[in-house]
């Protein structure tokens, strides 16, 4: 295979899973059954894509950034028909197989230099999640954004972020994994987490979400402060008051202390308060 001349790139983010325990758990979890169609990202050597092709899976299509790694992969995986691969950027051009299908699983060792916006390619947005989602999503990503994404409110790393993933998918932490893991080992510490997209009629209705969206990014500009101050303004301090708590919310509160469906319920209340004054 003509990966002997490839070095890593530290642009591309490339740092080569090596460690067999963690490669079978990330299997393990993805649960990959013969009508499964696997999107893998960031492929580079072909660890993981070696076990995606000795799964029962029934397709498995990679897309790789770098130019030198391709011809590697193409040469590797040759003799495998379920095999097919992209060059280009992850965050452009089609995410589709070659039949224009898309997959149902994404299993992947994200670059962690294009975490945020990949996550919102694979996931979407409150406003506008994918369309149709994935079953699931299998993701090696840095331990800091794995904590954010699951962590509970009141801790110190639930964040905006835990809020927008929570009422998109439901999330759980698969193993951990530290830089000896990896070659060349990264400076930071990694962990495996699954990601498993709500059904539509889970999903929040576009109007409730763009409020949910708005008010995340108003309290947690300042998420030090007091919802008392960084809420106030929305409507009169009286309605306010009343919102909040038919919420659960407490306006002596601070955003990272607020739990997904209460952000919700406020926002409904919100939206229901407007509508009541413009037709009154």
């Amino acid at each position: 295979m003509s990966f002997s001349g490839h070095t890593t790139r530290k642009r591309f983010g490339q740092h080569w899973l090596t460690d067999e325990r963690v490669l079978d758990q990330i299997l393990s979890s993805a649960d990959l059954q013969p009508e499964d169609r696997v999107l893998e990202v960031g492929p580079g050597r072909g660890a993981l894509t070696e076990r995606l092709l000795a799964s029962p899976a029934a397709r498995v299509h990679a897309i790789e950034l770098d130019r030198d790694l391709v011809a590697g992969l193409q040469e590797r995986f040759a003799g495998d028909s379920r095999f097919s691969l992209r060059q280009g950027d992850v965050l452009e051009g089609p995410l589709t197989l070659p039949d224009d299908a898309p997959a149902t699983k994404v299993v992947a060792n994200i670059p962690y230099n294009i975490t945020g916006p990949l996550l919102e390619r694979l996931i979407g947005r409150l406003d506008r999640p994918v369309d149709p989602p994935y079953q699931s999503l299998v993701l090696l990503v840095q331990k800091e954004v794995a904590e954010r994404v699951r962590a509970r409110p009141g801790a110190s790393s639930f964040s905006a972020l835990s809020v927008r993933m929570q009422l998109l998918a439901s999330c759980q932490s698969v193993c951990a994994v530290p830089p000896r893991c990896f070659q060349p080992p990264p400076k930071v510490q990694s962990e495996v987490i699954r990601l498993d997209p709500l059904p539509i009629n889970q999903r929040l209705e576009p109007e409730l979400a763009r409020t949910v969206e708005r008010l995340l990014r108003r309290a947690f500009l300042a998420r030090r402060k007091m919802l008392r101050n960084t809420l106030a303004g929305l409507c009169a301090p009286e309605q306010l008051q009343d919102l909040t708590a038919s919420a659960g919310i407490q306006l002596q509160q601070r955003p990272q202390e607020i739990a997904p469906e209460a952000w919700v319920r406020f926002a409904r209340g919100l939206n229901q308060a407007v509508i009541a004054s413009t037709t009154s």
